[in-house]
């Protein structure tokens, strides 16, 4: 039953903060699962209530929204956390199966155990868990890195979900998703750039570690068949992190090989790289969404063309073929093209950021750079 209000009613325990009552004529009050809709007229254009309804919504622990239904305005003001009671099933759904995704492809593909040996003993594909934790590792860390900034600022973010796969990864990443509205610029940048820097901390650790450790034999049998291979070739981090270690990422020797965990701190180079792309809903959109304002749709759009520029430089001036990463910009000139016109979040709060912010994530996109190369993957022959 809905509850008429002229003026603020003091019968409600709806929150009813300064703004609301200045800003907004609440007419009727409705109670729907949880959410609390104010139903009335603002005095206000819409993006100007919401700019102050925003923080004294916020601070009474709610996200709020402003609607046209039936030629009225609607606030909808939703409890943080609302719908998220309970265990996660599907995040922990998803966690369980990349577990298992991970470890199978890092058992058979990079530690060389046999599909016989795994069919006669499923266990052994506990063999991979030294590249689970490395890709996982990274991964999560880069999401938690989003969650803890989101939770900082009260942005409603739900925990990482994990995508399973297949080869070569087991995984194609993780993402984590915000729901309200962005608090302000500054909000924007934290959370878009928490990801980044914690994943690219993760990602030298790891790197470090797998360096450290000795080189897997490769069985005789694939050491000396001809064929074809997926080589992953070294970005610039990885390179820097080798050559500071004093370790080698390659060997003369056929029957060697660098331990996997360094593909867990290749796979953090390569998704932090990707993530970075300044389009759209990625890590980078949000950051320089959050550094540049409005603008950013214009720097958003010479993305898809940079990306097709990479890919028709190889195929037409250094003549590699779609196996050899032309394919691979050609898809993400692609990807980036489409969720370009969906733009990142639009803050609130339109306040500029301040130099301390601006230095970080310029510092944040030049270690980006570092895990940049032409031709990350290509197919060779043995």
């Amino acid at each position: 039953m809905p509850e008429h209000d002229g003026r603020a009613s003091a019968t409600t325990d709806a929150p009813r903060p300064e703004p609301l009552r200045t800003f907004f004529r609440v007419d009727e009050v409705h109670r729907d699962d949880g959410r609390v809709r104010y139903v009335g007229e603002s005095y206000v254009p819409e993006r100007t209530l919401v700019r102050k309804l925003v923080p004294p919504f916020r601070e009474a622990g709610y996200d709020v929204d402003v609607d046209v239904v039936d030629g009225r305005h609607v606030v909808v003001a939703t409890p943080f956390g609302h719908d998220r009671d309970g265990v996660p099933w599907v995040n922990l759904a998803m966690f369980v199966a990349t577990v298992l995704s991970t470890l199978f492809v890092g058992a058979y593909g990079w530690f060389y155990v046999g599909w016989g040996e795994i069919t006669a003993n499923p266990l052994s594909v506990l063999q991979g868990w030294p590249f689970t934790v490395a890709v996982l590792g990274v991964l999560m860390t880069h999401e938690l890195g989003h969650y803890v900034a989101g939770r900082y600022h009260g942005v409603d973010v739900s925990l990482p979900y994990v995508i399973p796969f297949v080869f070569p990864f087991g995984t194609l990443g993780a993402v984590i998703r915000m729901r309200g509205r962005m608090p302000s610029r500054k909000a924007l940048f934290d959370i878009g750039v928490a990801g980044p820097i914690a994943g690219l901390v993760a990602t030298v650790v790891v790197t470090a570690i797998g360096l450290s450790l000795d080189p897997i034999r490769v069985p005789a049998a694939l050491a000396d068949a001809s064929g074809t291979v997926i080589q992953f070739n070294n970005p610039p981090l990885l390179s820097i992190i080798a050559d500071l270690l004093g370790q080698p990422t390659s060997y003369e020797d056929p029957g060697l090989t660098a331990h996997p965990v360094v593909i867990g701190g290749w796979v953090g180079m390569f998704f932090t790289l990707l993530n970075l792309l300044p389009v759209g809903q990625l890590d980078g959109g949000h950051m320089v969404r959050a550094m540049v304002g409005p603008r950013q749709e214009t720097i958003a759009s010479l993305v898809p063309a940079a990306l097709f520029t990479v890919g028709a430089y190889l195929y037409f001036w250094r003549g590699f073929g779609i196996d050899q990463s032309v394919g691979l910009w050609a898809f993400w000139g692609v990807f980036s093209l489409v969720i370009a016109y969906n733009g990142p979040a639009k803050p609130t709060d339109e306040t500029r950021l301040g130099w301390p912010r601006i230095a970080v994530g310029i510092a944040t996109f030049a270690l980006g750079a570092l895990c940049f190369l032409l031709v990350p993957i290509q197919v060779v022959t043995t």
